[in-house]
């Protein structure tokens, strides 16, 4: 039986009363009713990453810090990344970049894709820029993705997310596609190692 690809769901967003976890929640849902990943939720609140504290540079991977490393084995053991970002000051959060930088070559040859919130502009200013530092980092960014604007409007009074039928066609084709790309990279990752 062929190992399902894993797909790590990364909320960027740490801050109290996020809109982050519960689209998150969703998303990790709809992926994992996928059947195509076996999916983990990776809550950057919870990993409580301190702001980038290695003294050696990342490719090097001689991390000192106990955090370090236990990010660097999440990270390392996915396939695909789906980012769950909010759209801060027309960027992504520092969170996000802060994550990314403590790490080099665990993030290679892996397909990203995007979930993103907010506004008017659902967040998608967020994504353009997130988007150039993942493929900076040889990730392999998929077109397709999820765009939720006016946020607050599909959250339900329990905290749950309420999707549209645009964000589930959305997620649909983007986990179609992380999923085709999944196999590849991976055989081309253990052709390299």
């Amino acid at each position: 039986m062929a190992v399902k690809p894993v797909l790590q769901v990364i909320v960027g967003s740490t801050r109290p009363g996020r809109a982050g976890r519960p689209v998150a929640d969703w998303f990790r849902d709809k992926a994992a009713g996928s059947g195509l990943f076996d999916v983990e939720l990776v809550d950057l609140a919870e990993v409580g990453l301190p702001f980038m504290d290695e003294p050696h540079h990342p490719r090097l991977r001689q991390y000192v810090n106990a955090h370090t490393k236990e990010w660097s084995a999440t990270v390392e053991r996915a396939d695909a990344y789906v980012f769950v970002t909010p759209e801060y000051n027309h960027s992504f959060p520092a969170t996000i970049k802060n994550a990314l930088d403590y790490l080099h070559h665990e993030w290679q040859h892996k397909p990203a894709g995007f979930v993103s919130y907010g506004g008017v502009s659902g967040g998608t200013r967020a994504v353009t820029g997130l988007r150039h530092v993942v493929s900076t980092m040889k990730m392999v960014p998929v077109l397709e993705g999820v765009i939720i604007p006016f946020v607050p409007q599909h959250l339900t009074e329990d905290g749950t997310l309420r999707p549209s039928a645009e964000m589930e066609a959305g997620a649909d084709a983007m986990l179609a596609e992380l999923a085709k790309l999944s196999g590849p990279l991976r055989a081309m990752r253990q052709a390299h190692a």
